[in-house]
């Protein structure tokens, strides 16, 4: 046994890393500073995109995209079960209806054909998420969603570095959300960021950060003086500082070697676990696609308890996770939209069986050899 516990995910913060946050500690502005501005400017050349904005957290993210997206009272949108809450209550933060659709086999994201079904004269967003990493099918959403003229956004807070036909996640919808948690491919503490073509969205996403307000003299209805400014929205106070992104930018520097690792670590466990018959592992990225593998989930089948398996994992100093309690099943949207167990079969029985196994870039060989011979010598 390991003298430490291993994580399923974890941050890696290197030398270079806290240089960089201190020198933005010396600097005089430590909040919307122009760091802000660069590490939006980066990941939306990264992603080759126009736009970005920075917010404090992948979840005010969201919110964002659906204020920009024009998305309220009355409204539908159409997201996965199989993911964080946040992606289902940002609709629900603007007075919409989260329309849940079930998982496909082939990929744990959005069953793109049931999706289309899903569809009615209320719906105004389709929100994508790429579950674990997994680039989803963007071109068939956006052909549909073209069909009915709705907005695609993506949930990519799996999946910075991805790839899908050879284009970077973030590229291809209407909207891409980006998370910075700890345990995502980069971290800036807590943050988030959208990532968009289109100034009019650009412009929305700004003004629900930072309380509505804005000081753009070409969007101002009056004028006073140079101190002017004015609030056109209802916004929100979630702007992220410029400490924040001094390590955001940092880390961008090493995400690229980040993707690599999580992507060898994969193929190490691919392989390792091929003839355990009672687990499946995770779909691999289709061709010119690239997985970012933020978890690797596996799928525990009969004879194995999920929960014996769980445990025997979690004495052994392996932090296993599961990932997640289908939205669904949340009492929360039991209670106000009227989910039941049932309404989503595939969803289900993906979570009575998933555990995350450890997957993080700092992850070393010698404690992945641990977790596969450890998963190796179980005994149901």
């Amino acid at each position: 046994m390991p003298n430490k516990f291993i994580p399923y995910g974890c941050q890696y913060i290197d030398e270079e890393d806290i240089a960089a946050v201190v020198e933005a500690l010396r600097d005089p502005l430590i909040t919307q500073g122009p760091r802000v501005e660069a590490f939006e400017e980066t990941v939306a050349a990264y992603c080759g995109v126009r736009y970005a904005v920075a917010f404090n957290s992948g979840t005010s993210a969201l919110h964002g995209a659906m204020f920009a997206a024009g998305v309220g009272p009355g409204d539908e949108v159409i997201t996965s079960p199989l993911t964080f809450v946040a992606s289902a209550n940002a609709a629900v933060y603007m007075g919409a209806r989260p329309v849940l659709v079930d998982i496909s086999r082939d990929s744990y994201c959005l069953d793109i054909d049931k999706m289309e079904a899903a569809i009615t004269e209320r719906t105004r967003a389709i929100v994508a998420v790429d579950y674990a990493g997994y680039p989803v099918d963007l071109v068939r959403i956006k052909e549909i969603a073209a069909r009915y003229h709705l907005m695609v956004i993506e949930d990519a807070a799996h999946a910075l570095g991805a790839k899908r036909d050879g284009q970077m996640v973030g590229s291809q919808a209407d909207m891409t959300m980006f998370s910075f948690h700890p345990v995502k491919h980069i971290t800036t503490g807590e943050g988030g960021m959208i990532v968009c073509h289109d100034e009019a969205l650009y412009q929305r996403l700004k003004l629900l950060r930072s309380h509505g307000i804005t000081r753009d003299e070409a969007l101002l209805e009056g004028h006073d003086g140079p101190w002017y400014y004015e609030m056109q929205e209802l916004g929100f106070n979630y702007r992220i500082t410029d400490i924040q992104c001094a390590l955001g930018l940092s880390q961008l520097n090493k995400l690229e070697g980040f993707i690599s690792a999580r992507n060898r670590l994969a193929r190490r466990y691919d392989v390792a676990l091929n003839d355990l018959a009672w687990l499946d592992t995770p779909p691999l990225a289709v061709k010119d696609g690239r997985h970012a593998y933020h978890l690797y989930p596996i799928v525990v089948q009969e004879p194995v308890d999920r929960r014996e398996l769980f445990n025997y994992l979690r004495e052994a100093s392996i932090g296993v996770q599961v990932h997640y309690i289908p939205v669904h099943l949340q009492p929360f949207y039991r209670r106000n939209f009227g989910y039941s167990p049932g309404d989503f079969p595939l969803a289900e029985a993906f979570y009575a069986g998933e555990i995350s196994l450890p997957m993080f870039a700092s992850l070393t060989d010698a404690d992945q050899d641990y977790v596969i011979e450890r998963l190796l010598n179980f005994r149901p």
